[in-house]
């Protein structure tokens, strides 16, 4: 397999993961036309939006992107585009997951734990104006934004409540 589809893989699985651990189910668009790599939503809820739903592009990246708080992630101009509409009826996030440049490195195994290794962080492009760029829009993934069980719950609860992620 391409090692940016290893990358793409790995950085699906460990949304699912954390999905799974927040108690949402996970469902793929068919076919992928919209830069929607996953959908995830919940049955009833407590807030006000019953059901609530988020929609998420996932990349992954090994390179040493990570400065002055962020992850600055260069994205490409029709997934640009795709994230950043105000007017989508499910909001969208972009997801981009930090791995090790060594895949041996990537995950690690045993008898009581598995350990994916770096993290993923989130941001929304919603809102952005449009670019003149035409292959890639160099994004700023905020570092202080993890998309770990804590910050997915928090999304998730917003959107019941009919906020915005």
């Amino acid at each position: 397999m391409d090692r940016n589809k290893q990358k793409e893989s790995l950085s699906l699985a460990y949304v699912k993961a954390v999905a799974a651990t927040v108690g949402l189910g996970c469902y793929t668009p068919s076919p992928d036309n919209d830069s929607v790599d996953l959908g995830l939503a919940t049955t009833g809820g407590k807030g006000t939006v019953r059901s609530p739903r988020l929609e998420l592009q996932a990349k992954a990246t090994s390179r040493d992107l990570c400065h002055d708080g962020a992850i600055h992630f260069p994205l490409p101009v029709k997934n640009y585009n795709d994230l950043r509409h105000d007017n989508l009826m499910v909001p969208r996030i972009l997801v981009v997951m930090l791995i090790p440049e060594n895949i041996d490195h990537w995950l690690e195994t045993s008898d009581d734990q598995m350990l994916i290794r770096h993290c993923a962080y989130w941001c929304s492009l919603r809102g952005l104006p449009p670019t003149k760029n035409t292959e890639t829009v160099t994004v700023n993934v905020p570092i202080s934004q993890p998309f770990g069980v804590e910050g997915l719950s928090a999304i998730m609860e917003r959107i019941s409540n009919d906020q915005l992620p």
